[in-house]
């Protein structure tokens, strides 16, 4: 035995204990058939591992190398949710209770996917989301993802917690990103983060809400368990996901980090009176909420979970974007991340009222499996389905696409 096929043998014993097989009702290795392709690597160990990204032929394809190419713990920080997993397993869930019914008859050879956001006009309704720490996915990094971003014409997100600059990400994308913010209850150091990003010619601020607290990462942890690499020797003997950052040049750090979260309505004014830059507030999950930052002058939502990392027990996202869609009233654009893995969830959630659909743990694979390219090429698999299932449901722009094309379940509310 060989040490990759040791290695293989201690990694599926660990998961084997983990709570995504318990909740993907999976307890042996013949019912691997009933897990969400998004788990199925749990089981299948031994697929073949595809050698570029042209060969994919669909995003688990990209997942299954990063898998394979990324260190335990950094590949434990794209898999983990939150806790027992069930609000990431409810993200994928959602979509998979939903189904369509197709029109046909309609002449379907010009599809138009593109949409506009602040006047803003984009290809496809995909976007880049924002994640952290893409240096540990790839040495370039957030550039590679930008690169990718520009040779695809792709909205891009950027993280404050962003291995790269934001200036030099802004030139590698060839136009300035959305910047998103973690604010803590330190206005001084907010202002920093915020006047650089504006500085920088970003048009959009995306301020984050749903990290209040610490999170149970638990299958994060189990990943960090089996890494046998000298963490500080990267991360030095405190790890920090902001120490270290570019963003956080000139920053009170102690200050920073030691003042907490706090999120109020006093702090989107403070906000809105600092920049001339949009403000989207992402990670709701409320129709009160929503309707709030209506009220309070908030120029866009993103109904969020964090992927499933932060909240327990949380309900998936595409079940809770018709009330939020119901609650804006069509005042203000609404997108939607979580749980997205076909271009027939890209549809799914347009059909509910989403202007833009956000990816993160995908884009992530493709980074971690082959850099730029493979970013690039989980771009194209979603245009390209998205686009086969627009023409299989016989609509030819994005504003032909409604909740008349769902079958949904039972109880389901739509918009």
């Amino acid at each position: 035995m060989d040490n990759n096929d040791q290695y293989r043998r201690n990694f599926l014993k660990f998961l084997l204990a983990s709570p995504l097989i318990g909740y993907a009702g999976v307890t042996k290795a013949s019912d691997a058939s009933k897990l969400d392709p998004d788990l199925q690597f749990i089981m299948d160990l031994k697929k073949e591992l595809i050698s570029s990204p042209e060969d994919a032929l669909n995003i688990f394809d990209l997942e299954a190398v990063a898998r394979d190419t990324l260190p335990r713990a950094h590949y434990g920080y794209i898999a983990t949710g939150v806790g027992d997993e069930r609000s990431q397993i409810a993200n994928r869930q959602g979509y998979r209770d939903i189904h369509l019914k197709a029109r046909r008859m309609v002449d379907v050879r010009n599809i138009d996917m593109s949409v506009t956001l602040f006047g803003r006009k984009w290809a496809s309704p995909l976007a880049i989301a924002p994640t952290g720490h893409q240096g540990a996915y790839h040495p370039e990094g957030e550039l590679a993802v930008a690169s990718a971003a520009k040779e695809k014409g792709k909205l891009m997100m950027l993280s404050n917690v962003t291995s790269n600059s934001v200036e030099d990400v802004n030139e590698a994308r060839g136009e300035p990103v959305w910047f998103q913010l973690y604010a803590r209850n330190h206005w001084p150091s907010n202002l920093k983060l915020i006047e650089r990003a504006e500085r920088a010619g970003c048009p959009v601020l995306i301020l984050t809400v749903d990290m209040v607290g610490a999170s149970y990462r638990e299958t994060q942890d189990r990943f960090m368990k089996q890494d046998d690499r000298d963490c500080a020797a990267c991360h030095g003997e405190v790890r920090s996901p902001f120490r270290g950052r570019p963003m956080y040049d000139g920053i009170d750090l102690d200050a920073y980090l030691g003042a907490g979260e706090r999120f109020d309505w006093g702090l989107v004014k403070k906000i809105k009176d600092t920049t001339d830059m949009k403000l989207i507030i992402k990670g709701i999950t409320h129709p009160i909420d929503a309707k709030l930052c209506v009220e309070n002058g908030v120029d866009g939502l993103i109904v969020s979970n964090h992927g499933g990392r932060s909240q327990a027990d949380s309900r998936g996202t595409i079940e809770i974007l018709p009330d939020v869609i119901k609650a804006v009233d069509g005042k203000i654009p609404v997108m939607v991340d979580g749980g997205i893995r076909r271009g027939s969830d890209i549809f799914k959630a347009l059909a509910l009222g989403a202007t833009a659909v956000d990816i993160g743990r995908p884009y992530l694979w493709g980074l971690g499996a082959f850099g730029q390219a493979g970013v690039e090429r989980v771009l194209d698999i979603f245009d390209a389905e998205l686009k086969l299932v627009m023409q299989q449901m016989g609509v030819t722009s994005i504003e032909q696409i409604k909740s008349s094309s769902l079958a949904l379940p039972r109880g389901f509310a739509k918009s």
